[in-house]
C-alpha cells in the first residue's frame, strides 16, 4: 500500500501544502461545491495538488485497491482530460473540444462503481474552446451528488465568467522569496545559481527550478548575450533571427528577451531610453504571442530584433 501510495503522493513544496490542506478540510467537512477552479502561475503544482486531493476524495489514501489503480491511471471513478492528439494523430489540438467535454459529462452522470465520489478533472481548463465551454456550463449547471469536477488554470481570466462565477476558487500564489530560496536549497541548487534564477523567474520558484534544470538560465545568457552583440552591430539580425526560431526553445528566447529588457529598463534613470526599452518589451512579448499563429516566426523575430539593433544604435 506504501508503494502505490507514494507514485501518487509526492512531497509538496510549502505554498502546494497550505493550498491542499485548505482544499482538503473543505472536502472533509462537506464544504466544497461540486465544481472548484484550481488557478495559480504555471509550474507552481496545480495538477500535483489536484491528483493528490482526487487520491484522498476516493479513498486510495486507505484503500490498497483504490491506490493501486489511480497509480495505474485505470480507476473508473477518476477522469481526467486534457490536450489530445488530432484526428490524422500528427499533432496535439490546441484546444479541448466539445466531443471531450460531452463524454466526461456522460461518465460523471454514472453512478460511481466503488460507492464513493466520481473525480473529473479538465487541465488546461483554459484550452476549452467556446463550444465546449457551452457543454461544459450545461454540466455544471446540472451537478450530481458526489460527483466533482476540478478546473486546472494558469489564465483564468480565459475561462467565461459564466464558467468562473459556478466554481469555487482554489489559488496557488508564489511564496515569499525567502521561502522559494529555502525550497530551491532543497531541491539541490546551489544559493547564488538560485538567486539568480529566482530573480530571473520573478519569484517564481517553480519556474525557477525548472530553468535550473533544463538549461532555461544558460539560454537567457546566451540571449542577453545575442541582444549585446545586436546593440554593437556585431551579430547579423537574419542570422540571429532564424536561430532564435529553429527549434522548441523560441518562446523562451523571446520571454528572456523581454525580461532582460524590462529590467534594464528598471536601472535607468532617462526617460526617453525607459519609453524604448517599455515599447520593445511590450514588442517581444507581442512577437512572442505569433509563435502560436500561421506567421512566419523568423520574420516576426527579425522585424523585432531590427527594432531592437537600431534603436540602440
Amino acid at each position: 500500500m506504501a508503494g502505490a501510495a507514494a507514485v501518487t503522493a509526492p512531497v509538496f513544496a510549502p505554498w502546494q501544502q497550505r493550498a491542499y490542506e485548505q482544499a482538503e478540510a473543505a472536502l472533509d467537512s462537506g464544504r466544497m461545491g461540486h465544481a472548484l477552479l484550481i488557478c495559480g502561475p504555471a509550474q507552481l503544482g496545480k495538477r500535483a495538488l489536484a491528483d493528490r486531493l482526487a487520491h484522498h476524495a476516493l479513498g486510495a489514501d486507505r484503500d490498497t485497491r483504490a491506490a493501486q489503480l489511480l497509480a495505474a491511471g485505470t480507476h473508473p471513478d477518476f477522469h481526467a482530460i486534457g490536450l489530445e492528439f488530432n484526428k490524422e494523430g500528427t499533432r496535439l489540438r490546441t484546444e479541448i473540444v466539445i466531443e471531450q467535454i460531452r463524454d466526461l459529462s456522460a461518465k460523471l452522470a454514472l453512478t460511481p462503481q466503488y460507492g464513493g465520489a466520481q473525480i473529473a478533472i479538465v487541465d488546461p481548463a483554459d484550452a476549452i474552446n467556446h463550444a465546449a465551454c457551452n457543454a461544459l456550463l450545461k454540466t455544471l449547471e446540472e451537478p450530481h451528488p458526489g460527483r466533482y469536477l476540478w478546473l486546472i488554470s494558469a489564465d483564468p481570466a480565459r475561462l467565461p465568467a459564466t464558467i468562473r462565477s459556478r466554481c469555487q476558487r482554489l489559488e496557488l500564489r508564489l511564496p515569499p522569496r525567502e521561502e522559494a530560496l529555502a525550497w530551491l536549497h532543497a531541491q539541490g541548487h546551489a544559493d547564488k545559481a538560485a538567486i539568480e534564477a529566482l530573480d530571473a523567474a520573478r519569484g517564481h520558484p517553480g519556474l525557477a527550478d525548472a530553468w535550473l534544470r533544463d538549461g532555461g538560465m544558460a539560454l537567457r545568457r546566451e540571449v542577453a548575450g545575442d541582444l549585446a552583440k545586436l546593440a554593437k552591430g556585431d551579430l547579423a539580425v537574419v542570422e540571429t533571427a532564424q536561430r532564435w526560431t529553429a527549434d522548441e526553445d523560441a518562446a523562451l528566447r523571446l520571454r528572456h528577451a523581454a525580461d532582460l529588457a524590462l529590467a534594464e529598463a528598471g536601472g535607468l534613470t532617462d526617460p526617453v531610453r525607459m519609453r524604448k526599452l517599455a515599447a520593445w518589451f511590450d514588442a517581444a512579448n507581442r512577437t512572442r504571442d505569433l509563435l502560436r499563429t500561421t506567421v512566419r516566426a523568423d520574420l516576426a523575430v527579425v522585424e523585432l530584433l531590427l527594432a531592437w539593433a537600431r534603436g540602440r544604435a
